[in-house]
């Protein structure tokens, strides 16, 4: 612990003016996916080789915690962390920034020269709007289907297995829920280079004051944390830095029981495809310190790197039958004949409400005209019955400040009992709070009746897709 602010800056002086005379430029191979026409239904892969000046590139290390709640995420993670050091090694080596960002671990670090050097970098005026915040989707994300469900929240674990991991934490004094204290020990902070921050405003002021333009992401989960983080790849691409994920030093939180149904390799594959496809091209970490690029052992697949899955393995009609599948609304005439012959329909989305919407009793969601027969739930919260019951024509119900997630990602469930959903019954909800925010386009439909649909075991942001999000603009 340091004794005198006198050492504190100049710590953060010698930080910010030291020469690296090792400062060379990265040969980098940058892969993406382009549609091959309008319909973005196939895609073909390129390669562009890029040279990035080592002092205007950073790598921030998302999320690499020292305990997770899924064992098989711990060992899967512990697995490429050697692989992962060597990298940040080399970076750093040939005078790239980097910036460890263990997400809700800041305390861990509060004496720490590196987290100083983040809290006092200097503030800059041209931060994005929203930096602060969780990403769920960028514009070019909006008309793509998201590969994989991960709404139970993606553990792979065997049962008993899970068990006896969850013991062992509790047994250590963690919560088993979410069991993280400090970034894994695996991966080494030079305390006299490196910055430590899990906030998107701090990241970024660190990124402008340094100078960089390039941004290398690497770390866990990239369907979850490396995508949607204040400081990962979407806020990145957002605020217009040159960003890649690095594809081989990453996994993804999916579970082989849920769509599409895949080994959890497969499943990896497909969410790195989303991403090169509708975020940012991807490296491989051969790149930076040489050999072959990283391969999971127990990864015994005779056919790898896989980009889609077989359309075959999801047929709309005969999906929503069996599971949440993501549908446009108003459906088509297809979906309309399927949804019409059954007895309830549950509905799904998430939404970004802003605190500037919400007044001391809330804001309003109006359901769908017509439709007596419906039940609502935010974030797994039943909501109350309409407000006007006798008023046929305008069932809206209040949703209370205590049921919402503030500038944050919340979750709506519908559920219909109706033998006469047709299309002119879209929009299927609206809700009014500074603004109107009508919710038609994309939504997990699903039929059949089991109050477990109602909510998810985890938050929204986490747990849906970038396929079924809603944001008002303009807030």
């Amino acid at each position: 612990m340091f004794q005198s602010d006198i050492f504190l800056y100049s710590v953060i002086a010698s930080s910010f003016f030291v020469c690296n005379l090792n400062a060379a430029d990265f040969t980098l191979s940058l892969r993406n996916q382009t549609a091959k026409d309008s319909t973005k239904t196939e895609f073909e892969r390129s390669i562009k080789n890029q040279s990035w000046k080592a002092t205007e590139t950073a790598f921030i290390v998302c999320d690499v915690w020292d305990y997770h709640h899924c064992i098989n995420a711990v060992r899967r993670l512990e697995e490429f962390a050697p692989s992962m050091d060597k990298v940040l090694k080399q970076a750093r080596a040939h005078g790239a920034l980097i910036i460890h960002s263990p997400s809700d671990c800041m305390d861990a670090y509060k004496d720490n020269p590196a987290r100083f050097r983040a809290i006092h970098s200097p503030k800059t005026k041209s931060a994005p709007a929203n930096i602060e915040s969780w990403c769920s989707r960028i514009p070019t994300e909006e008309k793509a289907i998201y590969p994989i469900d991960q709404s139970d929240g993606g553990e792979d674990d065997d049962s008993i297995e899970h068990k006896q991991w969850s013991a062992k934490l509790k047994a250590l004094g963690r919560n088993p829920n979410m069991p993280w204290k400090s970034q894994s020990s695996m991966i080494q902070i030079d305390t006299e280079k490196d910055f430590i921050s899990d906030k998107g405003d701090e990241v970024w002021n660190i990124l402008e004051q340094k100078g960089i333009k390039n941004v290398v992401l690497l770390g866990v989960h990239t369907n979850m944390c490396v995508l949607g983080r204040p400081f990962g790849l979407r806020q990145m691409v957002r605020g217009g830095k040159n960003v890649v994920l690095m594809r081989d030093m990453t996994d993804c939180m999916y579970n082989p029981k849920q769509w599409p149904y895949v080994d959890h390799f497969t499943g990896n594959e497909l969410i790195i495809s989303h991403v090169e496809r509708f975020v940012c091209s991807t490296i491989t970490s051969d790149q930076i310190i040489g050999g072959k690029a990283f391969q999971f052992k127990n990864d015994s697949r005779k056919i790898k790197d896989v980009v889609t899955f077989s359309p075959s393995i999801k047929n709309e009609v005969d999906s929503i039958k069996k599971q949440w599948t993501t549908i446009n609304l108003p459906p088509n005439d297809e979906i309309t004949t399927v949804l019409q012959q059954s007895k309830v329909i549950w509905f799904r989305a998430s939404v970004r409400i802003p605190a500037s919407w919400i007044n001391e009793k809330g804001i309003t969601l109006t359901l769908p005209l017509r439709n007596p027969n419906i039940k609502a739930w935010l974030n797994g919260n039943a909501l109350p019955p309409p407000i006007n019951k006798k008023d046929f024509n305008n069932p809206t119900t209040l949703l209370t400040p205590e049921f919402i997630y503030k500038d944050d990602i919340n979750l709506l469930v519908i559920r219909v009992e109706s033998k006469e959903l047709v299309k002119n019954l879209m929009p299927l909800a609206t809700l009014m709070g500074k603004t109107k925010l009508v919710l038609t386009g994309s939504w997990q439909v699903r039929v059949g009746d089991d109050p477990t649909w109602s909510n998810i075991p985890l938050p929204a942001k986490f747990g849906l897709g970038s396929d079924l999000y809603y944001e008002p603009t303009g807030n």
